[in-house]
């Protein structure tokens, strides 16, 4: 790994860390602009703002779009895998923040591609550095991770139920009461299932109510199911500590408390760093 040195040494503690005041005050600021952009492209949206401010609101999305690409390049200049950066999740997200202004200059009409701002929201997750909340969300994340075969199993077993249930209700109802087809049928199963209840297709015989009555028990017996699933990854994901240090190699986060290497891609943590003199310090001693 290439050290990195002098003001990239820097950049890269208050960019992508947040146990100093500076990179805190960063990721402050950061979300300040965020919440400012997000409010500016919603007011946009609204016919009678933009008429008589669209000039301004189109003058403060540039400007934060050329506040969020300054950005995006100081990320990519202050990390020893510039790739790994660019690659991550927020490295994608951070692309997504920024491209849609430019494309609509090349491509004119391309103006639905502004929905992709929106990703801009999930700049809010940063302050989840902010170490108050840095646990709690990775707790929740390896708990969903943990139990997504058991999740992806579930859902398997509800999508066999409710063709089941469309199959019996469309064979008990027929056309004549609006059972049109078998996916139509499907369709009634999953909005009893889910305890939805949009009312805009029911039985109107005694079997089919019967049989609708079984599915909205069902539909509340089986709510639970994904709940316990998550809870108990939850618990066991608590377990574990986790701090807000980035790593310099990969730009991933969420690493244990005592950890001194990386997790995912088992570079070293406390990276060397090459001062402007020479000297060779680690990552929280040139801070």
């Amino acid at each position: 790994m290439v050290p990195l040195k002098g003001w990239r040494a820097k950049g890269h503690e208050i960019i992508f860390e947040a146990d100093t005041r500076a990179g805190k005050l960063f990721d402050i600021l950061l979300i300040g602009c965020i919440l400012a952009s997000v409010i500016t492209v919603c007011l946009d949206s609204v016919r009678g703002y933009r008429e008589a401010y669209g000039a301004f609101f189109l003058g403060l999305e540039w400007l934060f779009t050329l506040l969020f690409t300054v950005e995006y390049v100081l990320r990519i200049l202050c990390t020893a895998n510039p790739w790994g950066y660019v690659r991550s999740f927020f490295g994608v997200i951070d692309l997504l923040a920024i491209l849609p202004s430019y494309l609509s200059l090349v491509f004119p009409g391309t103006q639905y591609l502004v929905v992709f701002r929106v990703f801009r929201v999930l700049r809010i997750f940063r302050v989840l550095k902010l170490v108050p909340y840095v646990s709690e969300s990775t707790v929740l994340w390896r708990a969903l991770i943990a139990s997504r075969r058991k999740v992806t199993v579930f859902l398997f077993a509800v999508l066999t139920m409710v063709i089941l249930l469309g199959a019996l209700i469309y064979l008990i109802e027929g056309e004549e009461n609006g059972f049109t087809s078998i996916p139509r049928s499907i369709y009634w199963a999953i909005v009893t299932l889910t305890t939805v209840g949009y009312g805009d297709l029911s039985p109107k015989t005694n079997l089919g109510q019967t049989l609708a009555a079984f599915a909205m028990i069902l539909g509340y017996a089986i709510i639970a199911v994904p709940t316990g699933i998550v809870t108990v990854e939850m618990t066991r994901a608590q377990n574990s500590k986790v701090t807000t240090q980035v790593c310099p190699n990969c730009s991933r986060e969420g690493h244990d408390s005592d950890a001194e290497y990386c997790k995912f891609c088992g570079s070293s943590l406390e990276f060397p760093i090459e001062k402007d003199g020479g000297d060779i310090g680690d990552a929280r001693g040139s801070a």
